[in-house]
């Protein structure tokens, strides 16, 4: 069984070898959905308690929320920021007591710009 969870940081960054203005510093409100997937629990009947996963969630994106980006991540694309979050979020879920695996991260920059990592 599959369940999600969203969550919003804002952070800045600039990517030199762009070609158009993104190659300046300039800021975005993020927007990351996670979705896992894990059996019910027989005492619970839920797969993982959605405030739990939802924490898991802030405390990784605490790293890079009001952050300038470059600082933390090499290039840090959209792509590049939703391959940190999934290294980040994976490792915690693995050493998690909440018996869930990352099935899919999507990154929206913005409104209605989105990249998307799911799992094999």
């Amino acid at each position: 069984m599959k369940l999600s969870v969203t969550a919003y940081f804002s952070a800045a960054h600039s990517l030199p070898r762009h070609p158009g203005k993104c190659r300046n510093l300039h800021g975005h409100t993020y927007r990351v959905e996670i979705t896992v997937e894990g059996d019910k629990k027989p005492d619970t009947e839920c797969v993982a308690d959605f405030s739990d996963l939802k924490s898991e969630l802030e405390e990784v994106l605490e790293l890079l929320d009001h952050r300038y980006l470059n600082d933390i991540i090499d290039y840090p694309t959209s792509e590049n920021i939703a391959l940190f979050l999934w290294r980040e979020l994976e490792r915690r879920l693995n050493s998690s007591e909440l018996g869930v695996t990352l099935c899919s991260l999507k990154l929206y920059e913005g409104r209605d710009k989105w990249v998307m990592i799911e799992c094999d």
